[in-house]
């Protein structure tokens, strides 16, 4: 069996209380979800969205926060090799507001708010880990056979009954 000898560590940094929507912010962390953190800055840098340089600010102290880690504990961390673990946008506090309406009424809206949350790892091969990779024997191991193929069942075509016509109630006078 496979055995890990330690658990990968994780480094994340957050911002709360954004001034955009969680949606607005989700479709820039999802474009960094696994990337290096090399890549992931340089996306980040020149996206055109507003929440670019929010995100920018947040896997920056991510990744300040992993070097500063690994110098007090003595850890031994290659930021080249750090990774995006997860990028996460949650949904903040709304502020309720009223906004002028016509014939003295008021409209209701919602600002929403957003925390996000980065993380970063390192990524390690299974061989640094310490894993053990199970052997197979060369007797015992079977030949991986082709995968047949179906063919496609034949769709019968459907017809399409004649639609009835009701009566309207000027037909019927």
């Amino acid at each position: 069996m496979a055995k890990i000898a330690d658990k990968v560590q994780e480094f994340r940094a957050e911002a709360k209380f954004q001034r955009s929507s969680p949606q607005k912010a989700r479709l820039v962390l999802d474009t960094i979800k696994g990337m290096r953190v090399e890549q992931a800055l340089n996306t980040v840098h020149f996206s055109s969205k507003k929440m670019g340089p929010v995100v920018e600010k947040v896997l920056r102290s991510a990744i300040q926060n992993a070097t500063y880690v690994s110098q007090e504990q003595g850890l031994d961390i290659d930021v080249d090799n750090l990774y995006v673990r997860t990028a996460v946008a949650n949904e903040g506090p709304r502020m309720k507001r009223i906004r002028p309406a016509p014939m003295g009424r008021a409209f209701r809206y919602q600002r929403r708010m957003v925390h996000i949350l980065v993380a970063v790892a390192e990524k390690r091969s299974p061989t640094a880990v310490g894993a053990i990779e199970p052997e197979v024997p060369a007797a015992k191991a079977k030949p991986s056979k082709p995968a047949a193929k179906k063919a496609a069942a034949k769709k019968s075509a459907i017809k399409k009954s004649a639609v009835k016509k009701t009566p309207t109630k000027k037909e019927v006078k």
